[in-house]
């Protein structure tokens, strides 16, 4: 880490928050590596707040050791699995560092780039987005569905993400506040990070093979998260469903001209049956593709409008007395 300048940011504390969801087989690896690279940087003091989401194997009892033998580490448990975007909000309203940095508990998001992410923070930067130059281990139909993603989400919604980034990232304490006031349930957190705006930089890295364990994130979860990306910050498919709508009536109106010319210019009625089927089938399955469209968005507004909290904490270890940054056991619209 280099001498910041003379008009840098002073730094008191150095939240890191790390999701965890079955990862027995690296958390003491993980923070081994995270505290290693935080304890180089001269005179960093720094939290490590562990989120358990409700894991099925071992990992709480490995945080539980890990909090006994190093006092920096947090540990918040959910009371189920709720999903690493909630996850991750509940570490943010758990941090009280001046900086929060957001990674991966399986190694993918290298602790050794957070310094250099410091040094932007430092200089200026309230955002610094960890950007991928080359992704290891990772198969080509993943890495074209994440190119195609981010197209089209800039593309549809008002907001852009850098392309090639993920959670992994340092945020100013000012930009964490603006995200705690954000109720939202169905929550994209790179989506609602760029919508806060901000100064934003970005730290280049090659992410690694992932060190043990397995992907969080199937195939129908990734199409999950691309939904409540996009539907949550664009209206545009509601757009394209007037838009079909006014189209495939123009077509019809069209095709009544053409039936009544013919009709009445000679005896003969329009063949085509085949042509006609095919047809209502085409406009019958166009209907229940926007239904559905529109489907999602209620849903959506079912959903908060119930205003349910966000994630109850079954247990919170290593925090002050109160209960953490806020002393709430769940995650209250604020």
């Amino acid at each position: 880490m280099s001498p910041p300048p003379d008009d840098a940011r002073s730094l008191s504390l150095l939240s890191v928050v790390i999701p965890c969801f079955n990862e027995e087989s690296v958390l003491r690896e993980t923070h081994r590596r995270l505290t290693a690279a935080l304890e180089e940087v001269s005179g960093l003091d720094f939290e490590a707040i562990y989120v358990d989401d409700g894991s099925g194997d071992a990992t709480l009892d490995i945080l539980r050791e890990l909090q006994q033998v190093d006092q920096r580490v947090r540990v918040v448990s959910l009371s189920r699995n709720f999903g690493q975007q909630i996850a991750s909000t509940t570490g943010l309203e758990s941090a009280v560092g001046d900086a929060v940095v957001i990674m991966d508990a399986d190694l993918q998001d290298p602790p050794e780039v957070i310094p250099e992410m410091l040094d932007r923070w430092q200089q200026g930067a309230d955002i610094v987005h960890g950007q991928r130059t080359r992704r290891e281990g990772e198969t080509w139909f993943k890495l074209w569905t994440g190119r195609v993603f981010n197209r089209l989400f800039n593309r549809l919604s008002q907001v852009s993400i850098p392309p090639h980034t993920g959670d992994f990232g340092l945020m100013d304490r000012a930009v964490v506040d603006a995200l705690r006031i954000m109720p939202e349930h169905q929550r994209f957190l790179r989506g609602m990070i760029a919508w806060v705006g901000f100064r934003q930089d970005a730290v280049t890295y090659q992410r690694p093979v992932r060190f043990k364990g397995e992907t969080k994130y199937p195939l129908k979860k990734l199409i999950g998260l691309a939904a409540d990306g996009i539907l949550s910050f664009s209206v545009k498919p509601l757009r394209l469903c007037i838009w079909s709508g006014l189209l495939t009536s123009a077509l019809a109106l069209a095709g009544i001209v053409y039936a009544l010319v013919v009709r009445l210019s000679t005896d003969a009625w329009v063949s085509g049956w085949a042509m006609l089927f095919v047809a209502v089938l085409f406009v019958g399955g166009v209907q229940l593709l926007f239904l559905g469209i529109i489907g999602e968005y209620l849903g959506r507004i079912y959903f908060e409008v119930k205003r349910r909290p966000l994630y109850l904490v079954r247990e919170r270890l290593g925090f002050a007395p109160a209960g953490g940054a806020d002393g709430r056991d769940c995650g209250a619209l604020t």
